[in-house]
């Protein structure tokens, strides 16, 4: 199972479950990133950190070590 920080950029990638708990997995839920979305990753910046991804048809960058929390398949 790959995190969403290891996907290449021009991907579709859907959410299969979250490692994080508490308030960092709440706002990661409240920016729309529930079990089972589709999420395009558009951008990764020169360092790896934020990534750009869409969401819901709307565009959100993540940190790293958020997206590393992020199961997809």
């Amino acid at each position: 199972m790959s995190t969403l920080k290891e996907i290449p950029c021009k991907k579709t990638v859907k959410v299969k479950r979250f490692n994080g708990t508490g308030p960092v997995k709440r706002r990661i839920m409240d920016m729309g990133i529930t079990k089972g979305v589709d999420i395009y990753v558009r951008k990764v910046a020169p360092l790896g950190d934020p990534i750009e991804v869409t969401v819901r048809g709307y565009e959100l960058s993540l940190r790293k070590a958020d997206a590393e929390m992020i199961e997809v398949e």
